[in-house]
C-alpha cells in the first residue's frame, strides 16, 4: 500500500492472529505485485514453505499470480519434503511481514480504532495552510481520510484520497456520505508506485504516517510518482515521517520541519474498551502499554510508553522542474 497508514515507525509488538487462509483477502492485483516485487520480505521459496499443506485454492491463487520466471521455483520448494518446524516458522515470518496489510485489508474497522485517536499536531497543518488554500491535494496512503479532512479544514480546494485498502477506503467514503462538504474529497484505489492521476495535477502531493523509504510503501519508484504528479512549484509533504527515513529524505532534498510540545502528545481512544483491545493487538509485547490504561483507568496512552515518536514534525520538498523524474 501504499502501505498504506501504519504508525510511522516499524512497530514488531503486534500479537498477530492472522492465518494463511487470510491471504484470499487480497485481490489478484495486489497479490501480484507484492510478488512480482519480492514486498514484504515475500521470497518464492519462503512463500512456497509456507504454502506447505494448504488448501488447493490459496496455492492456486498464488501460482497464479507468479510471473513464468517464478512458476518453476514454486513449484520445487512447494513439493520440496520439509520438516514441519520450518514450514511453522516461514509461515509466521510471511504473516508477521503482511501484519499491517492483513490488518487493512481484513481489519479496517480495528485499524480506525488505533488510529482515529492519533491526533496530529495542529501546528502541521496551520503551517501547510498557504500550501493547502484553495489547491487541489493529493493525499496518498489516505487510509480513512485522517489527512484528507484536515486539508478541506484548512481550505483545500479538492483532495484525491488514494488508498489501496478495499475496507479503509469504504470507512471514507461512509465518513463522505454525513459530511456537507464530502464532494471535495474524491476516495481512489490506488498505490504509491501507481498513482491514479494524470502529470502535473496537483498543487501538493502529501502523505501522512504512509510513506517511507521502503520500495513496498513509497521509496524511489513512490517518489517517481509523486514527483510526476506535482506541478512544478508545488510540494510533497510527508507527515509524521519514520526517524530511520530522515536521511533518506535528507539525501533527497527534503527539509525537516519539528514542531515544540507545550505537553506531552498522546493518543484518544474512544473508551477504555477500544484502547485495551488496541493495546492488546498492536502493543502485546509491550506490557507497559496495557498495564498503564489498567492503572490510569483512562482511554489515553503517551507516545513515549508506546515507545514511538510523537507526530509533531514533517518533511517538505518544492518541486523543481529539473527535480522532475
Amino acid at each position: 500500500m501504499m502501505v498504506r497508514n501504519a504508525p510511522a515507525q516499524n512497530i514488531t509488538l503486534f500479537d498477530n492472529p492472522f492465518q494463511m487462509d487470510d491471504l484470499m483477502i487480497f485481490d489478484d492485483n495486489t497479490l501480484h505485485i507484492m510478488l512480482a516485487r519480492g514486498e514484504f520480505g515475500l521470497t518464492i521459496t519462503s512463500l512456497a514453505h509456507s504454502l506447505h499443506g494448504m488448501n488447493k485454492a490459496l496455492q492456486t491463487r498464488i501460482e497464479h499470480n507468479l510471473s513464468p520466471q517464478q512458476h518453476r521455483l514454486f513449484l520445487q520448494e512447494l513439493h520440496r519434503p520439509l520438516p514441519r518446524s520450518v514450514i511453522a516458522c516461514a509461515q509466521r515470518q510471511l504473516l508477521d511481514g503482511l501484519f499491517w496489510e492483513l490488518t487493512y485489508w481484513k481489519t479496517p474497522e480495528l485499524y480506525e480504532e488505533l488510529t482515529e485517536g492519533e491526533h496530529i499536531h495542529p501546528g502541521i497543518f496551520e503551517n501547510l495552510q498557504p500550501d493547502l488554500q484553495g489547491n487541489t491535494i493529493l493525499d496518498a496512503g489516505a487510509g480513512s481520510g485522517r489527512a484528507s479532512f484536515e486539508c478541506i479544514r484548512y481550505g483545500a480546494k479538492l483532495v484525491y484520497a488514494v488508498e489501496p485498502s478495499p475496507g479503509l477506503l469504504h470507512i471514507l467514503e461512509q465518513k463522505l456520505g454525513h459530511r456537507t462538504d464530502g464532494q471535495r474529497i474524491i476516495p481512489q484505489p490506488g498505490r504509491f508506485n501507481a498513482l491514479p492521476l494524470a502529470d502535473d495535477s496537483i498543487d501538493v502531493a502529501l502523505s501522512c504516517s504512509a510513506f517511507t523509504a521502503t520500495p513496498e510503501q513509497g521509496g524511489e519508484p513512490g517518489l517517481a510518482e509523486m514527483l510526476r504528479v506535482t506541478r512544478p512549484g508545488g510540494k510533497i509533504v510527508l507527515i509524521w515521517p519514520r526517524r530511520e527515513d530522515l536521511a533518506w529524505l535528507r539525501s533527497h532534498g527534503f527539509c525537516y520541519v519539528s514542531l515544540p510540545l507545550q505537553q506531552e502528545m498522546h493518543i484518544h481512544f474512544r473508551s477504555l474498551k477500544s484502547a485495551l483491545r488496541c493495546a492488546r493487538r498492536f502493543y502485546a509485547h509491550n506490557k507497559s502499554v496495557a498495564q498503564y490504561i489498567l492503572n490510569r483507568h483512562k482511554p489515553e496512552i503517551p507516545f513515549s510508553v508506546l515507545g514511538l515518536n510523537p507526530p509533531n514534525d514533517y518533511c517538505w520538498l518544492e518541486v523543481a522542474k529539473a527535480r522532475k523524474y
